[in-house]
């Protein structure tokens, strides 16, 4: 990749960062560790992965993605506006009266690039398989991304999708699990363990990758690699830290679902800086 693209994608990530965590803080309320440590993917997705079109939202042969891990929708949301789904200024807007930025993503609500109404977790892979066949019987050559949290992954509906997946061969379906290794009660491991997550994708039938989730010429690499296995689902493992870009919050699964406040939004903001 050219450094000149590369830093372009570098710089949106950050900015990205600094919309979600004023648009959280704003609002009083929201997600914010999850937000922070997917926003490299969400970059390399929506500014040089997908196949989109935020003119045309609708268009029948676009890439979907799917957001299964629904709380972390103000990452979603600052991704499709940066992408001019939406007004940036819109963003403020989130968990408001009235508002299309809901806590959790809703189709119904109006905005445009939702593809799903989220929230409930272990729900969105199944959707997703449910894609991927439709544009295999349809004969379309686009792509379904899904993105998993790594906690989601203790729920049993994730397997049973990933089983159907394999059986059907989707190989334009594409899972990437935001492995930051916490949720809300604290670390996966203690909380109930996933490990060995590697080998129990590999068990179920699909290819699996691994990358940093904050490299995002490695992001993209991976993905592009992905997509040259036939016959099979991929899942990228993207190994992230919660919180990423502050240092003050980092890997402290106490940011899971907290909004800063004044005075920890300014520490928030001169650190992404």
């Amino acid at each position: 990749m050219e450094l000149e693209k590369l830093k372009y994608l570098q710089d949106t990530a950050k900015q990205i960062r600094i919309n979600v965590v004023k648009s959280i803080s704003i609002a009083g309320s929201g997600h914010t560790g999850g937000s922070l440590s997917s926003a490299d993917i969400f970059t390399s997705l929506y500014f040089h992965i997908l196949n989109h079109n935020p003119k045309n939202p609708e268009w029948k042969k676009r890439d979907r993605l799917i957001l299964s891990i629904g709380h972390i929708a103000p990452v979603y949301y600052a991704a499709l506006a940066h992408s001019n789904y939406f007004p940036i200024e819109e963003l403020f807007t989130l968990r408001k009266l009235g508002s299309r930025l809901q806590g959790h993503p809703g189709k119904n609500h109006g905005l445009p690039g939702i593809e799903l109404s989220s929230g409930s977790l272990g729900q969105g892979l199944s959707v997703a398989v449910g894609l991927a066949l439709s544009s295999k019987i349809d004969k379309l050559s686009n792509y379904i991304f899904c993105i998993n949290g790594d906690g989601e992954l203790q729920e049993g509906s994730i397997w049973e999708a990933a089983m159907s997946a394999s059986h059907h061969k989707l190989d334009n379906l594409i899972s990437i699990i935001d492995r930051n290794k916490l949720q809300i009660d604290g670390e996966t491991q203690n909380v109930m363990n996933i490990e060995p997550l590697t080998e129990k994708w590999k068990s179920f039938g699909w290819e699996v990758f691994e990358c940093d989730g904050h490299n995002i010429s490695e992001i993209i690499s991976t993905i592009e690699k992905a997509k040259l296995i036939k016959n099979k689902p991929k899942v990228i493992i993207a190994h992230t830290i919660m919180g990423k870009g502050s240092k003050s919050i980092e890997n402290n699964h106490n940011w899971h679902g907290k909004a800063p406040s004044k005075s920890e939004l300014l520490t928030i903001l001169n650190e992404l800086n």
